[in-house]
């Protein structure tokens, strides 16, 4: 054995030995009963789960439905096209909401005193899943027509079709309480409301505490809560109001005075109707705001009554980039679609709705 081969088994020797006095003190020094952890290594701080990018995304927006009339027939023959061909449009869209001014139910006593009240089987929650809406609201004052044993029916029947609704609940969170979903990155939050209600039913239709009922805006404190909370953990809130004045064409003072409130707390879109006409909609500042979408599925009396149509919000966490109009005329209970030259004018009408709202055609500069 050479002197270079023998040096190197005596380096060989030492540094075993000084390996295995480590393993042995590691072992000694280790809690009764474990096993050393042999197998731990250094390693860099892991990589956190990636969030997905987030891009633009649509939500389209229907006005008021119910199944009254010519459309319980369409409903009662085929629920899965009782909405007709409007359903095309609110497909295309990633998301779609209407308001469901109807309660859920069979049975149940009318709201003493209403002139009209609505109903209608669970199968109205399929003609809005067939037809592509996402989620509803039936904060409304027609969401309890058929009063306690009513609402009982519609929440059970919500269950049971499993489908997004807001702005009523079993007690007041559940009311209150915005549906949350992601699309396309985006972390969405809808809440509804009514800030329409008959006087005399007010008390018993709000849900406040652990009693059920309806979200109500003229709660304000309430709703603005919500609409803060959500902020917090939300790309984009979205707040869908029953507000306005039955055929009055520009917004009243409560709407004019609840919008910026609703925009201070952190609100994103406000959009809504209750007054069987379209109004106008727009920029409050950066926010987008819709004061009418006027009738949807819904029996008419008369050409303004009549007029209707979809509007498809593009949307990049908080910033609205774009609003477009989708134009339609009530036949038959349903949304029928305009095209040519019709199309076009009632395009330019629904943008001359603006000039009522104090709403602007863009939104504000970010650097304001």
């Amino acid at each position: 054995m050479n002197t270079y081969t023998r040096r190197l088994g005596v380096a060989f020797a030492a540094t075993a030995s000084v390996l295995l006095a480590a393993a042995c003190s590691a072992a000694e020094s280790a809690s009764p009963g474990a096993a050393p952890d042999v197998a731990e290594k250094p390693t860099t701080p892991a990589e956190p789960t990636p969030t997905p990018e987030r891009r633009p995304y649509t939500i389209s927006f229907g006005g008021d439905v119910h199944f009254e009339g010519v459309l319980r027939t369409r409903l009662n023959s085929n629920a899965r096209t009782a909405m007709g061909p409007i359903a095309s449009v609110l497909r295309k869209a990633d998301l779609a909401m209407v308001n469901l001014e109807t309660a859920i139910t069979t049975g149940g006593t009318p709201a003493p005193g209403k002139q009209y009240t609505f109903r209608a089987p669970a199968s109205a929650l399929t003609a809005l899943k067939a037809a592509g809406v996402d989620v509803a609201s039936m904060a409304n004052n027609h969401g309890m027509d058929y009063m306690e044993s009513g609402l009982a029916d519609s929440l059970a029947a919500i269950k049971r079709a499993k489908f997004p609704m807001v702005g009523v609940g079993k007690n007041e969170a559940e009311a209150y309480r915005p549906w949350r979903t992601t699309v396309n990155g985006n972390r969405v939050a809808i809440i509804g409301a009514t800030q329409v209600l008959d006087a005399e039913f007010i008390s018993s239709w709000t849900a406040s505490g652990d009693k059920g009922g309806l979200a109500s805006a003229k709660n304000e404190a309430r709703l603005i809560q919500e609409v803060r909370r959500a902020r917090r953990t939300s790309d984009t809130v979205i707040v869908h109001l029953h507000w306005g004045t039955e055929l009055q064409k520009c917004p009243n003072e409560a709407q004019r005075g609840l919008a910026p409130k609703l925009v201070a707390a952190g609100a994103d879109v406000i959009v809504g109707g209750h007054a069987h006409i379209l109004l106008g909609g727009g920029y409050l500042k950066n926010a987008y705001v819709n004061y009418g979408l006027g009738n949807f599925v819904f029996y008419n009396w008369g050409p303004e009554t009549g007029r209707t149509g979809v509007l498809t919000l593009t949307i990049n966490g908080r910033q609205v980039l774009k609003d477009q109009w989708t134009p339609a005329t009530i036949q038959g209970g349903v949304p029928v679609p305009l095209t040519g030259t019709a199309r076009q004018q009632a395009v330019t009408g629904w943008k001359a709705l603006r000039g009522c709202t104090g709403l602007a055609a863009k939104p504000r500069p970010l650097t304001d």
